[in-house]
């Protein structure tokens, strides 16, 4: 839902003591728009590899994948999970369908999108047992709208935004300065994350994150998508520590003789079975293909980002194509934590590749999918 707006927000910053305070104007914009999303936390269930089937090596899903000196076990995909989701109205009563060309998202919030110029309204409803917020990145947002409790100085509705009590609906609205789009050494379009961060540990490990995409003034179309590009694909690099979800209760056994089996390869860190390895919340390749799917000559923008997790680093690799990142040319790009980057690839190889994490151990744990290139 949008409505057109006559507003283009127009930043000065005064320096106040040793702070810079942002003060906004507006100014005549008749192109600038309002673009309004309802979202909602809900608590559902999330299965990583849905058939547990490992997709990869075409064999049954077990725990120990990368543990080769133990005995692969069965052991369950389906954890409850708290996630963002669209709904139609304020009324919160109906799912709104993702389409096809999203499928890709698994657990990831909805796509957020601004243009330079717009104001993004986001209403969002906790339908969960713990508060909640929406606190994105790059964007402009005052007080009431940050989306995260620390001791700022502020009070009252400055304050509503911190964590929104469970049953409770508060209205984030963030600005779509010059300084939140595209950069001189980008493309039309760039790559933002939202996330709640009320306590960011649980919140993120219980599945509160999504993407939100910033599209240049003048290089968008009507729906906020950038005009030079044919298909949009969104990839996140999650290590889920299921450990520290809000739902560990639930989703974990409490025996001794399930807790987690030590890694022989890595002794420094120990990564039991329930530290899902995810691209979207997928893992050993249960990433639809279908979702993944491009065609031959298509300009295909990948937006990829990471999470708080991944202390490691990822490095994203497509097999079969390359791609143009910041003008350069690579097949293998470095994701630090809560890194945010695009890929921009018109492949040119068709048949079905293997695209994954480069790092041994998120490799064989299982941070690995396919994407096919057809004609």
């Amino acid at each position: 839902m949008r409505r057109h707006a006559r507003f283009l927000v127009v930043c000065a910053l005064p320096l106040l003591g040793a702070m810079q305070l942002a003060g906004c104007s507006l100014a005549s914009d008749p192109g600038s728009v309002t673009r309004t999303y309802y979202i909602a936390a809900d608590d559902v269930t999330w299965d990583y590899v849905p058939g547990s089937v490992d997709q990869i090596s075409g064999l049954p899903y077990t725990d120990t994948a990368y543990y080769r000196s133990v005995k692969p076990r069965p052991v369950s995909t389906r954890y409850v999970k708290t996630l963002y989701r669209e709904y139609a109205d304020s009324s919160f009563t109906t799912l709104k369908p993702r389409p096809p060309e999203w499928e890709h998202l698994g657990f990831l919030g909805p796509v957020i999108r601004g243009v330079v110029g717009d104001t993004i309204r986001v209403v969002f409803r906790n339908n969960g047992t713990h508060p909640y917020s929406v606190h994105p990145h790059g964007v402009f947002y005052r007080k009431d709208s940050e989306g995260a409790p620390y001791v700022d100085g502020t009070q009252g509705p400055d304050r509503a935004d911190d964590g929104v009590p469970p049953g409770g609906t508060h209205t984030y609205t963030w600005l779509v300065p010059e300084r939140a789009g595209p950069g001189p050494m980008d493309g039309s379009s760039i790559i933002w994350m939202y996330h709640s961060h009320v306590d960011e540990i649980r919140d993120v490990n219980s599945g509160l994150l999504g993407p939100l995409i910033v599209t240049a003034r003048g290089k968008a179309r009507r729906d906020g998508s950038p005009v030079d590009v044919d298909r949009e694909l969104v990839t996140a690099f999650v290590q889920v520590h299921e450990e520290e979800s809000w739902s560990a209760a639930d989703n974990l056994p409490r025996d001794a003789e399930s807790a987690g089996i030590p890694n022989p390869h890595q002794l420094q860190n120990i990564y039991p079975w329930f530290v899902q390895f995810s691209i979207n919340g997928y893992t050993h390749g249960a990433l639809p293909l279908r979702a993944l799917t491009v065609r031959k000559g298509q300009r295909v923008r990948w937006y990829v980002f990471a999470s708080t997790n991944d202390f490691d680093g990822h490095s994203p690799h497509w097999h079969g194509n390359t791609v143009l990142v910041n003008q350069m040319r690579t097949d293998v790009i470095n994701l630090p934590t809560m890194g945010m980057l695009v890929a921009d690839m018109v492949p040119d190889d068709i048949g079905t590749w293997l695209y994954h994490c480069h790092i041994s151990l998120h490799l064989a744990a299982g941070m690995q999918a396919r994407y096919a290139v057809v004609p």
